[in-house]
């Protein structure tokens, strides 16, 4: 079984690393997708536990900037072709993971915006470069990918709506996903059943993170969920998105033992 998760990790502070790093260590997903990393210590804290504990990281610099980190327990190989065709490389992460069949992921952290013109035109060039690296990858690879993490848009068909705020290019990444053959987990999973990863100061509930796969890992698809735990615990202010595919995974590498924060306990 292959089992993902991302989480959006606010560009935690060194503080808040400590009790992120607990709560992932206890988690039994294989492969972590984290957006919304800095260069600041809290991330570099984070990530260098994990790597001290035997995990495969990676995290494309991005300096003055947030982006995207990839954490593994099984052998994976660092994909930077793929993410080198975004507008902004640094905001995404992806790899081949060696299962069988081969699987390749694709971790995003698409730019927020207001409707300040320079922040949207750079969501705009974000998601018409994400579409272009998606419909460019081969047919095979593409009916193998699994897309994750914070895209900051939601569906046209979401709850509540938010009417006026979204502009056609956000709703239309789904479209142009749909069009790839990419599922929504979520949506599979529990259709109609309407999720919140984040909420604003008002209360008002997002589905801003999310999990998608291909064509030939649909019906791989045995569970998936929306953990609010990680907000409720402030830990960061989003929820984690899982799945789990029933893949063979050719050597499993590091598992959790212990909750405990030091790195060589980790796991």
């Amino acid at each position: 079984m292959l089992s993902i998760l991302t989480l959006n990790v606010q560009a935690t502070s060194r503080r808040r690393a400590d009790a992120l790093l607990s709560w992932l260590s206890g988690r039994p997903e294989q492969i972590f997708l984290l957006t919304e990393t800095s260069s600041g210590d809290g991330t570099a804290h984070l990530l260098d536990c994990f790597r001290r504990a035997g995990c495969q990281v990676h995290h494309p610099p991005l300096p003055g900037d947030r982006g995207t980190a990839m954490i593994s327990r099984v052998p994976i190989t660092v994909r930077p072709d793929i993410t080198a065709g975004l507008s902004i490389p640094g905001r995404a992460v992806a790899a081949t993971v060696h299962t069988d069949p081969l699987v390749t992921v694709l971790g995003v952290y698409v730019p927020s915006s207001d409707r300040a013109k320079a922040k949207v035109e750079r969501k705009r060039a974000f998601v018409a470069s994400l579409v272009t690296v998606i419909g460019d990858l081969t047919a095979s690879e593409r009916a193998h990918l699994v897309l994750g993490g914070d895209y900051n848009v939601i569906p046209r068909d979401h709850q509540p709506t938010y009417p006026g705020v979204w502009l056609p290019f956000e709703y239309d990444l789904f479209d142009a996903l749909t069009a790839a053959g990419l599922t929504d987990v979520h949506d599979h999973l529990a259709p109609g059943v309407q999720q919140h990863s984040w909420f604003g100061r008002a209360g008002n509930g997002y589905r801003f993170d999310y999990l998608h796969v291909g064509t030939a890992l649909r019906d791989r698809l045995r569970s998936g969920s929306y953990l609010q735990e990680p907000r409720e615990q402030r830990l960061t202010d989003h929820a984690a998105v899982t799945l789990d595919l029933d893949l063979q995974v050719d050597a499993l590498d590091v598992r959790p033992t212990s909750p405990v924060v030091e790195p060589a306990t980790l796991f």
